[in-house]
């Protein structure tokens, strides 16, 4: 096939790999949200402790931010593709052998091997976004937010009634599939000819660039630039604040609800319609961001809703709920956005693995103190008044945070010329 240099990529020549991102964002929460519904059926065999449990629900976000910390350290060893296939092949192993577990620790025990990988996978996505989809940015990333979001919703729903029809190990284990599967396109891409490899290079190379209206030229293109990038640590505590009100969304609501009258039961359904609405904001917040200058409005939005929604249940949990549920819904699409910004604010490939390690390696381990602090708030004050005043004055960090976040500057524009620079888009 003959591309003219004015033509844009097209997207057959590069549907494997585009299949292979929207995977890999299918398996990226499952290991975090498949086992929480199931832990009473799950406690007749292999029974948990309190502290046991609250280590469950902290696993997961410590385990993105070290491990997402190693992925760049890897990819700029082996590259990218590869690593992403050991990613995923991985997070597939921690669930088998976790589902084979047949005490607390061995299962808490693989459940760190089973996050491990899809925290690599995390910081993996956005610059193998920006290496093959350079002109597709918002699309793309919006196409593996969806995927995401289905991650987090679907197991939830199916996890109870799979472990009552057939054992709650087939309930944990079945996700690894998912892995295995998302694997493939990736290992194609590795293994396939040098003439294939050659024409999909070419592709990509055709394809039109995105500018910005301001630019950050740099003199080094390595981890010194994006850990010295005051861009960079704005948009690791937009991240952080924003993961931190989601994680802790998702370890208190139940309680929250439960306190307010309405049981535990209602909170866990109200949990998986929190976890739904963030589907239509990951399917355009990426294309918007893509599009505008500034991405700060949208990001303002969702910091409304955010604020609303846990005004709501502060003054009224028990009253108009469904309003605050759609709000609190909408409030964390603040992500999708970052994930968009990761690749439209760096000039290479390279970069982008760095500054999406540092990114999401920051802001998960910030994001872990969230549901353990409001937690030990709520025990010595007794009410969910004070955890919400907190997390609603956390939004205002959010907001200078991503003012600074959504300035149109690219990272390391001149970094393709300075010697030394990182060889992962090469």
């Amino acid at each position: 096939m003959n591309v003219r240099p004015d033509t844009p990529a097209p997207w057959r020549g590069r549907l494997v790999v585009l299949a292979g991102i929207v995977l890999v964002g299918l398996n990226l929460r499952i290991a975090v949200a498949a086992v929480s519904p199931i832990l009473d059926v799950m406690g007749q065999d292999v029974p948990l402790t309190s502290a046991e449990t609250g280590l469950l629900g902290t696993i997961p976000v410590l385990s993105f931010a070290l491990f997402g910390s190693l992925a760049p350290l890897l990819a700029r060893r082996v590259g990218l593709e590869p690593t992403m296939v050991l990613a995923l092949l991985l997070s597939a192993a921690g669930e088998v052998l976790r589902a084979a577990s047949g005490t607390a620790p061995a299962f808490l025990a693989w459940s760190v091997v089973a996050l491990a990988g899809m925290g690599m996978g995390n910081v993996l996505l956005p610059p193998l976004v920006k290496r093959y989809f350079p002109d597709r940015i918002g699309p793309v990333t919006a196409a593996y937010s969806v995927a995401l979001s289905i991650s987090t919703a679907v197991p939830p729903l199916v996890a109870l009634p799979l472990a009552q029809a057939a054992g709650w190990r087939w309930s944990v284990g079945v996700w690894a599939g998912v892995g295995v599967v998302a694997a493939v396109p990736w290992v194609v891409v590795v293994v396939r000819s040098v003439t294939a490899r050659a024409h999909l290079r070419e592709l990509v190379r055709r394809a039109p660039r995105p500018a910005a209206s301001v630019v950050t030229t740099a003199g080094d293109g390595d981890a010194r630039l994006v850990w010295r990038s005051h861009l960079a640590w704005a948009m690791a505590v937009t991240f952080a604040v924003n993961s931190l009100g989601t994680y802790t969304v998702f370890a208190w609501l139940p309680e929250i609800l439960a306190d307010a009258g309405l049981g535990t039961e209602v909170g866990g359904r109200w949990l998986a319609v929190f976890a739904i609405l963030g589907l239509p904001a990951s399917l355009v917040a990426p294309v918007l961001t893509a599009r505008m200058r500034s991405p700060y409005p949208l990001v303002v939005g969702f910091v409304a809703c955010w604020a609303a929604g846990y005004l709501g249940l502060l003054l009224a949990p028990a009253h108009g709920t469904a309003v605050w549920m759609v709000l609190l819904g909408l409030g964390p699409s603040s992500f999708p956005v970052l994930l968009a910004l990761i690749g439209l604010r760096t000039a290479t490939p390279a970069l982008a693995v760095l500054l999406s390690g540092m990114v999401q390696g920051v802001g998960y381990a910030l994001a872990g103190l969230g549901p353990l602090g409001i937690g030990l708030l709520y025990d010595a004050t007794g009410s969910w008044t004070a955890p919400l005043l907190v997390l609603i004055g956390l939004l205002v960090v959010l907001l200078v945070a991503a003012w600074r976040a959504c300035r149109p500057e690219v990272l390391g524009a001149a970094a393709e010329r300075v010697p030394g620079s990182p060889t992962l888009d090469r």
